[in-house]
């Protein structure tokens, strides 16, 4: 038997048969007690999310760790997506070297990935952001951005790219926190600065298994578009509500996302 959603508008009509969206509502809500999902922020990793910039870290990962004896792989690069750049790097020590270093130590060596970075070309914006964005926009609901890297230049350019939807005190840094992801903390920061919000008032928008995982870690509904090399089952494994191929396919469906969390909020109350 098709499972059903009631209504919200007429009690007495039923809609169509719960499909994956409202199915994932359903079970976010379910798993996390939670009455109803009220968006009122959009939380957005920046790396693989807002630009297409991870074949640009990667190249520049393996380059930067090869000067400090740290084979570090592509593939390497992908899998610790989304960290503190020092916590990676003080993995990647403790892995290899055998060795413990403390944060200054790891943040000498970031200082050369990130010179190593800005050598590279600009990385585009992810085809699809900005029309997202605009929708977003539409709906009343803020935009910010949680992301594990702390470089100016880039947190500038975040202003510039997306200033008409973003704002300076929606930005949460690395050097916000002292656990970043897969810890909730850069989240429920983001959360803080988007107006002591609680986790039903928002939505996380990441690529990356670790930053999904803090997502899900902080009870925020987690939206995962798979823009980088990973399967998508590498999202949905730490606990991606919703897996989007491509960042377009996202900014086409987000009125219809949007539409039923609407609906399940009202049907709820």
């Amino acid at each position: 038997m098709e499972d059903i959603v009631n209504n919200p508008f007429n009690p007495q009509v039923r809609l169509q048969p719960i499909g994956t969206q409202e199915l994932s509502i359903i079970n976010y809500l379910k798993n996390h007690g939670f009455e109803a999902i009220c968006p009122k922020v959009v939380l957005f990793d920046m790396d693989g999310v807002l630009y297409n910039s991870m074949p640009n870290h990667a190249i520049a990962w393996q380059r930067s760790m090869a000067t400090f004896g740290i084979a570090m792989s592509e593939a390497d690069a992908y899998a610790t997506e989304g960290a503190r750049g020092v916590d990676t790097i003080r993995h990647m020590v403790r892995l290899q070297q055998h060795r413990d270093i403390n944060e200054t130590e790891a943040q000498r060596m970031y200082d050369e990935k990130t010179r190593q970075f800005h050598q590279l070309p600009e990385a585009p914006i992810m085809p699809g952001v900005l029309q997202l964005m605009e929708k977003i926009h539409q709906c009343g609901i803020k935009i910010g951005v949680v992301t594990g890297s702390g470089q100016r230049p880039l947190i500038e350019r975040l202003q510039k790219d997306f200033g008409d939807f973003l704002s300076s005190e929606c930005i949460t840094t690395a050097y916000d926190v002292k656990k970043g992801k897969p810890n909730p903390d850069p989240y429920l920061a983001g959360l803080y600065k988007a107006g002591n919000l609680q986790p039903w008032e928002g939505i996380v928008v990441e690529n990356a298994p670790l930053g999904v995982k803090a997502g899900v870690a902080a009870h925020i509904f987690t939206v995962a578009v798979n823009t980088g090399p990973l399967p998508a089952s590498s999202l949905s494994n730490e606990g991606a509500n919703i897996v989007f191929d491509t960042m377009p396919r996202f900014a086409e469906e987000w009125d219809q996302l949007y539409i039923h969390i609407k609906q399940l909020t009202l049907s709820n109350h």
